[in-house]
């Protein structure tokens, strides 16, 4: 199977997981506050984190699996761009407040969970 045909297969399984785990999110959390997508945001910097771990300083996975799991599912997993959007429509409906802690823990926490998947992936 070529590099390209897997990274669409991985994109496609990555857009629907990130559905599926906003719409979980949602569905317990509210969605008065973008928690949806924080925590894809949060759980695909963990998992990215990790897949550098493994595959650059090892390389337990070979080109074609990095392709599909980095570039097609964690490139399609991960919103920033819905982060975005998210963030400024709450400072355009006036809660900006709340606007400043999704930026703040997003980039933040996504960075600590970043690192422990680089630690976790260390520890494989």
């Amino acid at each position: 199977m070529s590099q390209l045909l897997q990274i669409i297969i991985g994109g496609a399984l990555g857009t629907v997981s990130r559905y599926a785990v906003s719409v979980l999110v949602y569905r317990s959390a509210g969605t008065d506050f973008p928690y949806g997508t924080l925590v894809v945001n949060l759980t695909g910097c963990f998992l990215i984190g990790f897949l550098a771990s493994v595959t650059e300083d090892r390389l337990l996975l070979g080109s074609n699996i990095r392709a599909f799991l980095m570039i097609g599912f964690c490139g399609a997993f991960t919103t920033f761009s819905t982060f975005i959007l998210e963030t400024a429509n709450l400072i355009k409906d006036g809660e900006t407040s709340r606007a400043l802690v999704n930026v703040l823990l997003s980039v933040i926490a996504g960075f600590i969970v970043f690192r422990l998947g680089v630690l976790a992936g260390d520890l494989v």
